[in-house]
């Protein structure tokens, strides 16, 4: 083993060697791995047919809503006639009191107030390559050690060398999020997975604030527990605080934040709706949106949920294929020539059988709500094998 010490990273180098794996082993391993791919491959479908029922069922969601949604013209006044309709408001954001941390000496305004702690710790990480020499396989493992302020207790048990990477099992400090149990747009009381939805957190400038105990120090914007923040040691904490909502004007921080909700009104509260097609519909943005604005936005998250989810069943399909086919490629695996027109082979088998199967499988999602769309994405699916048949040379087809 090699050891050496640039400054706090540390390195070493771990060498270890099996014997090659026989015929019966690696199709053995092969065999569980077709289990896997059987069952990736299953999931798939699953993934791909209910992702365009969700789709089409959230798309028809939005076109009700946007049909049957009433601008408010007050966000001071409750009027009776909105009560269990679908209302669209945009005002700035209220709270009764403001979120603390009393052990900083921190308060605010804001829907949330979230702390942040990180400690200072040792991380390992490695490098591994593998290569044959004298009929073994042997692997060389490269294991460095970096310290850095990490928010997660990393555990150095686990490390390959904890002697000299020693890491503390816990916190002094823990993180946290206060949330305003109030809070309100104008006269309206938000729901609580509205105010899930109001997260998009700055950090909070610290400069206007002083030390709160002898062993706190505060450097730029964050606290540290430390003798010495510019050269830290293993355990030493620093804490930083971000916050989402500005509910309240602060001299320093400017207006409070203004948002867009569309929700059904029940009361003085804006609380979830529940359109026909069985969706949800409780919407908000940061801004002073218009109704065209908001569902317009909603339309797009859809749409590219929509082709994330349909990438994730694509993959899930050719990784499922790849692996139910590897045995093809371990009964060739000792004739180089040969296992690699047949690795390339059975690549480009999966990516057309995965195509196919996935846009026929997206075609019968559509086949109830879209049947001409169906039609056509089902006439799509044959194109790959198509294309892959028209590519294999006359005698083979013989």
């Amino acid at each position: 083993q090699q050891f050496s010490d640039t400054g706090s990273r540390k390195e070493h180098v771990k060498i270890t060697s099996e014997s090659k794996p026989g015929f019966l082993e690696r199709l053995s391993e092969t065999s569980g791995g077709m289990l896997m791919g059987l069952v990736t491959f299953l999931l798939s479908f699953y993934l791909l047919f209910t992702n365009e029922g969700r789709a089409l069922r959230t798309a028809k969601s939005l076109d009700e809503g946007l049909s049957l949604v009433i601008p408010l013209d007050s966000i001071h006044s409750v009027s009776q006639q909105n009560e269990g309709r679908l209302v669209h408001l945009a005002g700035a954001l209220s709270t009764s009191k403001p979120l603390f941390d009393p052990s900083y000496g921190l308060s605010i305004q804001a829907v949330k107030l979230k702390r942040h702690v990180e400690m200072y710790q040792w991380v390992e990480y490695e490098d591994s390559s593998e290569y044959e020499e004298n009929g073994e396989i042997k692997k060389e493992t490269k294991y460095s050690y970096n310290t850095e302020w990490k928010s997660e207790v990393v555990n150095s048990r686990n490390f390959d060398r904890e002697i000299g990477h020693k890491n503390p099992s816990a916190m002094a400090v823990e993180s946290f999020t206060a949330v305003s149990p109030n809070v309100q747009v104008g006269s309206f009381v938000l729901s609580k997975g509205l105010v899930d939805k109001i997260d998009n957190f700055k950090q909070l400038s610290l400069s206007n604030l002083e030390d709160p105990h002898a062993d706190v120090t505060r450097g730029g914007d964050y606290f540290y527990h430390s003798e010495n923040p510019r050269r830290p040691e293993v355990g030493d904490l620093r804490v930083s605080f971000f916050y989402a909502g500005l509910s309240g004007d602060d001299p320093h921080l400017g207006s409070a934040d203004k948002v867009t909700v569309i929700a059904r009104q029940r009361g003085d509260q804006l609380v979830p709706y529940h359109t026909k097609s069985g969706d949800v519909l409780q919407i908000l943005y940061p801004g002073d949106l218009s109704v065209e604005e908001v569902f317009q936005k909603e339309h797009e998250s859809n749409t590219m949920k929509t082709w994330a989810l349909r990438a994730a069943g694509w993959l899930s399909m050719f990784v499922g294929i790849s692996l139910m086919t590897r045995i093809f490629y371990t009964l060739v695996d000792w004739f180089p020539i040969v296992r690699d027109l047949v690795n390339i082979g059975l690549k480009a088998f999966a990516v057309c059988v995965a195509t196919s199967l996935s846009l026929l499988t997206i075609s019968i999602g559509w086949l109830f709500y879209r049947p001409l769309w169906a039609l056509l994405i089902g006439l799509l699916s044959v194109v790959p094998i198509v294309i892959a048949k028209s590519r294999v040379p006359p005698k083979k087809q013989q």
